[in-house]
């Protein structure tokens, strides 16, 4: 999301398209490289106030003064980049490194068509995969289909993410209501806080926030084969079984009893995080990227703090987004160096004071302690095997197809059986066309 809050919305047209250009593409060391570039190109869509924006920004910096190597950076939106990332790729537009959405329907897709460099290379010569291990690894690695979890490297994260709660303590002190720590004691605070006349879940269901809450009440009850049917096609997706239905009817529920607002199908993602930090509504279910935002935002307003989805042993969440290098760049040495950079202790350090979830930083030197909470409990996700990445990635066009099917259910227009139908024609033709199963 990748994040996700970092999702694809090419089209399979797009990807024919991609199939037909991969030639002009080319791979790791076809392009002619400059061995003293006097700039390279970068793009992303981290906000400058956001943990990775101060922290690239320094790296950046660092970068200039020890090479002299000019840094052009561009801020792109996210959807901006999704869009578009095929087309740009295929062009001499293409930046020299971007910040892309990992998974199979994003970077994977782009790298099984050769738009990315491979970066085999320089993850042994920079001892990448010695900090990027485990599953932070996963989301880096693709095989020649797409699919993430093996063969070369194509992506280089520079830190890690997940979904959680953010609580407004405030709003809860405020009502008399605890805070909860389970499933049961969720639904008990959301049914107290609309009993008061507040709407308990800030959503967006035109953007992300609403599927990756869909997500994560089908981890609840998912089995690991089931999830490993549904991202890694190790099997049939059962859209009738009890984790699917569970997800789906628990949103109808919690639409019909008033504790998502029916308005949800008009928010974006920014307009649900500017709903909870106006404190409209007590609780956000979102991802590490709005933590650095909020810690900024909110310090002059309301007590918060944050937690792992009441009850739950596996939540949506993954490396963060990883940079690639474009096939067609003649910079492939200077964009390497340049994500080393941003590996480097010190810069990892200011991602963790920034209030980013670094995975290289000097923890001892984190110093702000809501900062060190947050990674106290990324760690815990880590070293649990918590995580269980983002519904969007197995298909293209998942993730308009799932906001769409979502902002259906929110509206009543659909029911749970109807839903569930939709979702699996679409991911159905969607991971035909992909070739990949």
């Amino acid at each position: 999301m990748n994040r996700i809050r970092k999702m694809v919305t090419a089209s399979i047209a797009a990807l024919t398209t991609v199939t037909l250009l991969a030639a002009c593409g080319g791979t790791s060391g076809s392009t002619a490289q400059e061995s003293k570039p006097s700039s390279i190109t970068i793009w992303t869509y981290e906000s400058a106030d956001s943990a990775m924006g101060i922290a690239w920004k320094k790296a950046m910096t660092d970068f200039t003064a020890k090479t002299g190597i000019k840094v052009n950076y561009e801020l792109k939106s996210f959807e901006q980049l999704n869009a578009n990332a095929s087309q740009v790729l295929n062009s001499s537009s293409a930046p020299d490194v971007m910040e892309y959405n990992k998974g199979n329907a994003t970077a994977g897709v782009l790298a099984s068509q050769g738009l990315l460099a491979n970066l085999n290379k320089y993850v042994k010569q920079y001892g990448w995969n010695k900090i990027i291990t485990g599953n932070l690894a996963t989301t880096g690695k693709y095989s020649d289909k797409g699919v993430m979890g093996s063969g070369n490297w194509y992506g280089i994260t520079s830190y890690g993410e997940d979904v959680f709660m953010y609580y407004n303590k405030s709003m809860f002190t405020k009502y008399g209501i605890a805070i909860p720590t389970t499933f049961d004691e969720l639904e008990t605070a959301l049914a107290a806080f609309k009993a008061k006349g507040v709407t308990p879940l800030s959503e967006a269901a035109q953007e992300y926030p609403l599927g990756q809450l869909w997500w994560q009440l089908f981890l609840m009850k998912a089995t690991e084969s089931q999830i490993n049917a549904y991202q890694m096609y190790t099997g049939d997706v059962n859209w009738n079984s009890a984790a699917m239905k569970f997800a789906t009817n628990t949103i109808n529920d919690w639409v019909a009893k008033g504790y998502i607002s029916k308005n949800s199908t008009g928010m974006k993602a920014q307009d649900a995080g500017d709903s909870f930090t106006n404190g409209t509504n007590p609780m956000f279910f979102s991802g590490t990227w709005w933590f650095g935002t909020f810690e900024s935002q909110l310090k002059n307003k309301f007590e918060w703090t944050t937690a792992t989805f009441p009850g739950a042993e596996r939540v949506p969440g993954s490396s963060g987004n990883i940079w690639v290098i474009p096939s067609n760049s003649k910079k492939q040495d200077a964009a390497a160096e340049f994500i080393d950079y941003t590996l480097q202790p010190d810069i990892q350090t200011l991602m963790g004071n920034s209030g980013g979830v670094p995975i290289n930083a000097n923890l001892d030197k984190i110093t702000d302690a809501k900062n060190q909470e947050l990674l106290k409990q990324y760690k815990t996700v880590l070293n649990g095997d918590m995580l269980g990445y983002y519904p969007d990635w197995p298909t293209s066009t998942m993730y308009d197809d799932m906001n769409s099917a979502l902002q259906n259910l929110v509206n009543g227009t659909t029911d749970t059986s109807q839903f569930l139908s939709t979702l699996k024609t679409k991911y159905d033709k969607g991971v035909e066309a992909a070739g990949v199963k």
